[in-house]
């Protein structure tokens, strides 16, 4: 309900945080927004500033000059707060990443846009220290510098982005942040396809975990660049629901929100078609996210081929990698609704069946 001028206000204010925070990182390591991308780490694991750490310049050689100096700056005041070498750990990771995304995708044959990449990766990686930087990001990342000129803007679509997706990334020594969705997968598997199921926990990959790409990166590798990003317009749009909106604003006025909506009966009409069929379901868990759909789909269509031909998880492994780059977006979204109604289907009389 917002007007084009509170929206160019607010984008106004985000460009200028991002600023801010690019700032401060700079401060704290002048590589940031120097057009360049660490290579190699540069502190040690007590927490000691490394004198030569390897920089890419702009002209993508190894930078000689100043590296002592950047050394020196790191402890110029004294020694370094734990949140700010824990940041520092992250950075070489980044830029391992970046480089690595540079031989993917044309656009990023241009050095100033890898250091886009890498100072986006570094601020978000300050502001949400918990999850830093991990594999698959760099993935979701890249689109939104592509598609948005401004890297302040492409910041903050990443960090919304984010906002949605890092429990994925969040993960201990017992538990990996996307489990929660390889366990739904196996679930719906089950249901739709219990053949498929079978034969797959037979072969040891009863966890799914040869799925964990897809879900991790939302199907940025199994698909074309352009077909991925169509892919994420058509889940996001199906999967709107009005009060993910408080997902995207600050604490004080979700609050607000949440005052003036109580009693309130929720309008169906204003929630896409993935999110009505969701609402079918009288389950206090929250509903799947359609992108475990859209992995079951792609097994379904695969489904005769793992069940003849995959003799282990390295047969299953194949035959998925296989498919990089030859899968269609539109057919899969659509193979991912007739599955996820089927579902819903399922589960209400089963629902149904157990109150009776």
């Amino acid at each position: 309900m917002s007007t084009f001028d509170e929206r160019k206000q607010i984008r106004q204010h985000r460009r200028e945080q991002y600023v801010r925070l690019k700032n401060e990182c700079s401060k704290m390591f002048p590589v940031v927004g120097s057009g360049k991308y660490i290579t190699a780490p540069v502190i040690t694991e007590d927490c000691q500033p490394i004198r030569n750490p390897v920089v890419a310049l702009e002209t993508n050689l190894d930078a000689n000059a100043n590296r002592t100096e950047m050394a020196k700056e790191l402890t110029s005041n004294g020694p370094l707060d734990m949140k700010v070498v824990q940041w520092m750990h992250t950075l070489h990771q980044i830029g391992l990443y970046v480089k690595r995304t540079g031989r993917t995708l044309l656009f990023y044959n241009k050095p100033e846009n890898l250091s886009k990449l890498q100072d986006i990766l570094s601020v978000y990686a300050w502001i949400d220290i918990d999850v830093g930087y991990c594999q698959g990001m760099s993935d979701l990342c890249s689109p939104m510098i592509i598609l948005l000129e401004n890297e302040a803007d492409a910041f903050w679509c990443f960090e919304r982005l984010m906002r949605r997706l890092r429990g994925n990334f969040q993960c201990t020594e017992t538990f990996v942040g996307v489990q929660t969705q390889l366990s739904n997968l196996a679930t719906v598997t089950q249901v739709i396809d219990p053949k498929l199921h079978q034969h797959l926990e037979t072969l040891g990959g009863g966890n799914y975990l040869f799925a964990f790409r897809m879900l991790i990166v939302l199907f940025r590798r199994e698909f074309s660049f352009c077909d991925s990003l169509y892919l994420w317009e058509m889940m996001w749009a199906l999967e709107y629901d009005p009060d993910l909106f408080s997902l995207y604003e600050e604490l004080e006025l979700n609050m607000e929100k949440a005052e003036g909506s109580k009693g309130k009966s929720k309008p169906t009409q204003k929630y896409r078609k993935y999110e009505r069929e969701n609402m079918k379901i009288k389950s206090v868990d929250a509903p799947l996210p359609i992108s475990v759909f859209l992995v079951a789909s792609v097994l379904k269509d695969k489904s005769s081929v793992l069940l003849h031909q995959a003799r282990g998880l390295d047969d299953v492994v194949k035959i998925l990698n296989d498919m990089t780059g030859n899968l269609d977006a539109k057919k899969a979204c659509t193979g991912a609704l007739k599955l996820h109604k089927k579902y819903v289907k399922a589960k209400t009389h089963c629902n149904s069946k157990s109150m009776g």
